[in-house]
């Protein structure tokens, strides 16, 4: 099926002839749904903390800070052509919508209005407006969002990239006061990440005390997937080259497991809040790690004892699983020799851990929490999208009472120090895939499901209620006037 061109060209992309026929085998044969149980709630599936828990917990973070190394990791490398798709549609179309109105009324409200006025002299007429914002003038239909100015600030207007480095300075300062915050740029971008932190890195650390360590990672070759026609053959260009597309944000894992960190707080670009609404984010993600760190101290303290060649309860350690990890045993657990049964615990035990905020669902869109039935017959966490659901378990989704805001602390040592190979906890059952086209060819691509989703989907998962208050999400560019992104 491959010529010798395109074997050169997999090659190239860091991958094997094996690997491309599994893609395209992947095609034929679609991905398996999720055997969706129920939806998690409060009381079963996520925690509900009280003020009390949230200060005890944010105490022992903040005890334990200075001792490990804390890293903040946002995916930032998409452009934010959805932001702008009702201004695309203007332009392009001539199509006016309410939220071209509600951005023309606006427009003095929104951050970036003193420096379009530079390219548009001022002018209101409509088109000059949008193509200012989309592509003369300030360019932001080929920007990724964190390189766009959200909020309005009387000393300096900031852009998503500097309300990052802001709230890591509320609440990720390490050792010596060390901030490491990673963002992961599209190889095109990356320029403008560094220019902007070179511009603007001075101003933060001397704001808030701090220094600022800023890493960039691009998502892999080897993580791209092939394009197909409609038939599941591959799709090639004008010159009969193959067409690779990336795979989704669940490729990312390959980034986030050359992280080189103890914690890992990781939270989605758009959602961040002015100062004055900070001090939730701080509270919650404090109380999040601090919930990690005492279940890593349980957990290490089982594996520990294990090595010492200590009798450890297997009912004990069992009821740790079952109990504050959230991971159902088996019903044929209790049928297993003793040894049998501390053998599959200490493989429970000694996996990466995720404690993940959720908050109320209010309407907005974004992956659920559920519970989900393993190949042993045992139940675990996840974070499930529409697409993962079969048709006849969708009414389960009616049950589902929160939704996940990507609000992450993630533990990514074992017990002895050494860092996980994350790439072992990922199922590869994951994912789905989509019908997209290229220079109007119709085409199938292959997608990875989140980076939160199939990727941790062997982790141990722990999902924890959060306010709402710590969501505010920017899908749309009229979510820049909402109240909770106004600066006063």
């Amino acid at each position: 099926m491959f010529t010798e061109q395109d074997i050169e060209q997999i090659g190239a992309h860091g991958l094997c002839v094996a690997d491309a026929e599994r893609q395209l085998l992947r095609f034929r044969e679609g991905f398996p749904y999720l055997d969706i149980c129920r939806a998690a709630v409060a009381g079963d599936g996520i925690l509900q903390a009280d003020g009390a828990a949230a200060e005890r917990y944010g105490a022992v973070y903040r005890e334990l800070r200075p001792q490990r190394k804390v890293v903040k990791f946002v995916p930032a490398s998409g452009a934010a052509t959805r932001m702008f798709k009702a201004l695309f549609e203007f332009l392009n179309d001539g199509v006016r919508s309410r939220e071209v109105d509600e951005l023309l009324a606006g427009l003095d409200r929104f951050a970036f209005a003193e420096r379009l006025a530079e390219f548009t002299g001022g002018s209101r007429d409509p088109r000059t407006v949008v193509s200012n914002i989309l592509t003369e003038g300030l360019g932001y239909g080929t920007l990724p969002k964190a390189l766009i100015l959200f909020h309005r600030y009387p000393d300096r207007n900031r852009t998503a990239f500097e309300e990052h480095l802001a709230e890591g300075a509320l609440y990720a300062a390490g050792a010596g006061s060390e901030v490491c915050i990673h963002f992961t740029v599209s190889a095109e971008h990356r320029e403008q990440f560094e220019r902007l932190a070179a511009e603007t890195v001075p101003f933060y650390e001397a704001r808030f005390g701090v220094k600022y360590r800023i890493g960039y990672s691009c998502q892999k070759p080897s993580t791209d997937t092939l394009a197909v026609n409609p038939d599941d053959t591959p799709l090639r260009d004008g010159q009969g080259r193959l067409l690779f597309r990336p795979a989704g944000h669940g490729a990312l894992i390959e980034n986030l497991n050359e992280i080189d960190a103890d914690l890992v707080f990781i939270k989605t670009v758009d959602n961040v809040a002015p100062d004055r609404l900070k001090s939730d984010t701080v509270i919650y993600k404090e109380m999040l790690a601090g919930l990690l760190l005492d279940l890593q101290r349980q957990a290490f303290g089982y594996l520990r004892r294990l090595d010492a060649g200590e009798r450890v309860s297997a009912e004990e350690m069992a009821s740790f699983v079952s109990g504050r990890l959230c991971r159902r045993l088996p019903s044929s657990f209790a049928a297993l020799e003793p040894q049998r049964q501390v053998g599959l615990l200490r493989e429970l035990l000694d996996r990466p851990i995720r404690v993940c905020g959720m908050v109320k669902n209010e309407g907005e869109p974004g992956g659920g929490p559920f519970w989900v039935r393993e190949a042993d017959g045992g139940e675990s966490l996840q974070i499930a999208e529409s697409s993962q659901i079969a048709p006849q378990q969708k009414g389960l989704m009616t049950a589902a009472t929160h939704f996940n805001p990507v609000d992450l602390v993630c533990g990514v040592r074992d017990y002895l120090g050494r860092k996980f190979d994350l790439t072992r906890y990922v199922d590869p059952q994951t994912g789905f895939i989509s019908s997209k086209s290229q220079q109007g060819r119709p085409l199938k691509a292959l997608e990875l499901l989140g980076l939160w989703n199939g990727a941790m989907a062997r982790w141990n998962t722990v999902f924890v209620e959060v306010p709402i208050s710590t969501f505010s999400p920017v899908k749309v560019v009229g979510d820049l006037l909402r109240p909770q992104h106004r600066n006063g």
